[in-house]
């Protein structure tokens, strides 16, 4: 419950905000296509397995459009996620240490960039934690079952888990194999896998009955792979990051705090490599991909942190005025929200919902129209992207995502003219203040600057909204 109230304290501003992460909106705009019966990369396209859609259509399945319903059900699973922290972190340190290894995770887990939105990643590490911490406890088949469906589930939200859970396996193989238990180990092994691929197989299903197995294994499995080579990312970016990690682990193993015969510890300690392995392989470190590491290294650096000398005297309030410091992006928010309430009558800020209210106010166009920014605004207005490559904004740019789309186009800027001038939006949405893309592609912003200049006109600026209407 205090994780909860907690948790619920950080994130609870947000729940009023538009537009978070675009990844969020993105899955926002898939569960509801899927909720309006076209499976995930028909209709509409994102990088992402089907778990995460599901989570999402689920959601608006039984509350409708809520992005209260959406946000509070986030909080949920980070409060849970902090709670199979503390689970884990129980097995090896005192109440007290495991209790503030979790109030750290749900700071982790919202605060600090975009993770106040619901994230793929916060799905994935809730079912993966859940899967960790009955892997420390006593071993039988049924158990390992049931591991194997949650880890299943958190690969098929997000895939680059994969990693950790193989790593976990050839740990278990070793293990049986110094034990001299290597029959039993492989039953269990063999429940685990059997587990994750009920899953995987279960996701497929819908797609082998309408003969679009292809689509399902390209989008969940290769496309992945080709994104991990894309221009703008290098496995060399990722390891300054992962060496200081794996360094102060290293510190704490060689200093004897970290007790290295513990298997509670030697699990936790495979898995935040398989992590740290999966960013590498991806070829980049976004903040929100840190969600996945947080409870799981937490729980060692927690074993580090208190054996520090306790803070007495003077100290003391300083340190706790510094504490109620570092929610400070949700203190602003409270400010946000409630100046908000007062200008304009609502808690619900933002352009997702202020620029689709001036289009809405003026009776324009609200299905022929095209978000680059606030794409959100599709949900808001009951409309849908031009084409499914556009699902996620930035998803046009990546020519080696277009093979496994199912798109007719095989490059961004052909995607790009057949929306200008074959669709001929009647609207299109940008942001003040911004190029429409990234500024490192020039071609494209050089196109779409050109193609408004001449056939759209800047009908308003609506806060950092900028609306275009088509000239003919």
């Amino acid at each position: 419950m205090y994780l909860f109230l907690l948790a619920l304290f950080i994130r609870f501003p947000f729940f009023f905000r538009d537009y978070i992460d675009r990844d969020e909106s993105t899955f926002i705009l898939m569960g509801q296509a899927w909720v309006e019966g076209h499976l995930p990369y028909t209709q509409l396209w994102d990088l992402k397995p089907p778990i995460t859609f599901l989570f999402f259509a689920a959601i608006i399945k039984v509350f409708g459009k809520s992005f209260i319903a959406i946000r509070l059900i986030g909080t949920l699973i980070v409060a849970l996620t902090a709670l199979f922290t503390y689970g884990m972190a129980r097995k090896l340190v005192s109440r007290k240490t495991a209790f503030w290894t979790a109030v750290a995770t749900v700071a982790l887990l919202s605060l600090f960039g975009s993770l106040q939105g619901v994230m793929s990643e916060h799905i994935s590490s809730f079912f993966f934690c859940a899967g960790t911490l009955l892997l420390l406890g006593r071993a039988h088949a049924g158990r390992y079952f049931v591991i194997g469906l949650l880890f299943g589930l958190s690969m098929m939200s997000k895939l680059n888990m994969v990693d950790p859970i193989l790593l976990v396996g050839l740990y278990l193989l070793w293990e049986g194999f110094r034990g001299k238990r290597l029959p039993g180990t492989l039953i269990e092994l063999f429940c685990m896998g059997a587990g994750i691929l009920l899953v995987v197989l279960l996701t497929a299903l819908p797609y082998q009955a309408q003969g679009l197995l292809p689509l399902w294994w390209g989008s969940i499995f290769e496309a992945p792979l080709a994104y991990s080579d894309g221009k703008f990312h290098s496995p060399l970016g990722t390891l300054p990051f992962i060496l200081v990690v794996l360094g102060l682990l290293a510190v704490g193993f060689r200093s004897k705090v970290l007790d290295s015969s513990s298997r509670e510890l030697q699990l936790i300690g495979i898995c935040c490599i398989g992590i740290l392995l999966s960013y590498m392989q991806a070829g980049k470190i976004n903040g929100h991909y840190l969600i996945q590491l947080h409870p799981l290294v937490l729980v060692p650096f927690g074993m580090m942190a208190a054996q520090l000398p306790a803070v007495k005297g003077r100290l003391r309030p300083w340190v706790s005025f510094l504490l109620l410091l570092v929610p400070m992006e949700a203190h602003l928010e409270y400010a946000n929200i409630i100046g908000n309430k007062i200008k304009r009558g609502t808690f619900y800020n933002g352009e997702g919902f202020t620029v689709p209210q001036y289009l809405l106010d003026h009776q324009l166009d609200t299905h022929n129209i095209f978000f680059t920014e606030y794409h959100i605004g599709y949900w808001v207005l009951g409309a849908w992207p031009p084409t499914k490559a556009v699902t996620h904004p930035s998803n046009i740019t990546r020519d080696e995502l277009f093979p496994y789309m199912g798109n007719p186009r095989e490059t961004g800027l052909g995607e790009l003219r057949h929306i200008m001038e074959t669709l001929r939006p009647k609207i299109l949405v940008a942001r003040q203040g911004k190029k429409i893309f990234d500024k490192k592609l020039t071609l494209y912003n050089a196109y779409i600057e050109a193609y408004l200049e001449k056939h759209y006109r800047l009908l308003a600026t609506v806060d950092k909204g900028l609306i275009y209407q088509r000239l003919e």
